[in-house]
């Protein structure tokens, strides 16, 4: 580990100055977003502006500003792998926003996408139960997986059959890597973003992200609203997140790498049928 001197730069520092950032951008938007109304407008011939309106910090802003300055846990991720998916959100929210794994960023991504529909699907329940004490406005359920890491091969070579490569409900799914137990709101929302950062994948015995990666990938090509789905991968320095984040999200569709994250544009394959699987 690089030890600490004058020219290192504090992560959470960089990221309080980045949801800082995001606060500002939001007030601005608000405050200038009201206009006079006719009887003013009328009364004073256009020669007055309005002074912009004074708003407030909404709550789940504030409460995730003061979290990270009170923390000596940072995310995960590095702050140039949380400005990929953050570019997206700026531009997409507030929209439906999934994440597989409830970790110490959860609260960060609940507020990126604030106003929006942000869920977590967690494997451990009393880790769920730890976090959504503190902070109950965080949405997650618990998700049980049947796989472990040491089955990845089998998987890949399973998952590459006609029969996982068709566009089906995800639900009724045959294909052994679709997950279909999973909460009815994966099923039943339309996800503009989806990051795979879990479940737990380091060891053989882990549940591996084979089954999240690929169901991640069929939920984009479902979708019944025109458009894309950016997934988004972490970890893909790992064997299992680099294979099958390239096998079934497709390299055609990778549209940036940065670190140990890999962000896809998947189009819907549903209002487009004569899509293939991958592009060529």
């Amino acid at each position: 580990m690089k030890a600490k001197g004058a020219n290192t730069i504090n992560p959470k520092l960089l990221l309080l100055g980045f949801l800082l950032a995001l606060v500002l951008l939001y007030l601005l938007a608000s405050g200038y977003s009201s206009s006079p109304t006719p009887e003013i407008a009328s009364a004073e011939a256009s020669a007055a502006t309005q002074a912009p309106a004074c708003t407030k910090i909404p709550p789940s802003l504030g409460e995730t500003i003061i979290h990270y300055a009170t923390s000596n846990i940072t995310p995960q991720q590095t702050l140039r792998e949380i400005s990929v998916t953050a570019k997206v959100l700026e531009r997409k929210s507030p929209c439906n926003f999934l994440i597989f794994g409830l970790g110490h960023d959860s609260l960060m991504w609940s507020a990126l996408n604030h106003g929006g529909h942000t869920v977590f699907l967690e494997e451990d329940k009393k880790w769920i139960e730890s976090v959504t004490q503190r902070f109950p406005t965080l949405e997650a359920y618990h998700v049980s997986y049947d796989t472990k890491v040491s089955q990845a091969d089998e998987l890949l070579e399973s998952g590459k059959s006609t029969g996982c490569m068709v566009l089906e409900d995800t639900k009724f799914s045959k294909c052994p890597l679709a997950l279909t137990n999973l909460p009815d709101v994966f099923y039943e929302v339309d996800w503009d973003l989806i990051m795979v950062d879990a479940p737990t994948g380091y060891i053989s015995e882990a549940p591996g992200r084979m089954g999240a990666i690929y169901t991640a990938g069929m939920a984009a090509r479902g979708r019944r609203r025109e458009g894309v789905t950016d997934v988004f991968v972490h970890d893909v320095d790992r064997v299992v997140e680099d294979k099958f984040s390239k096998t079934f999200l497709c390299q055609g569709y990778l549209k940036e790498e940065e670190g140990r994250i890999r962000h896809f544009t998947i189009p819907s394959h549903r209002a487009n049928p004569d899509i293939s699987f991958c592009p060529s």
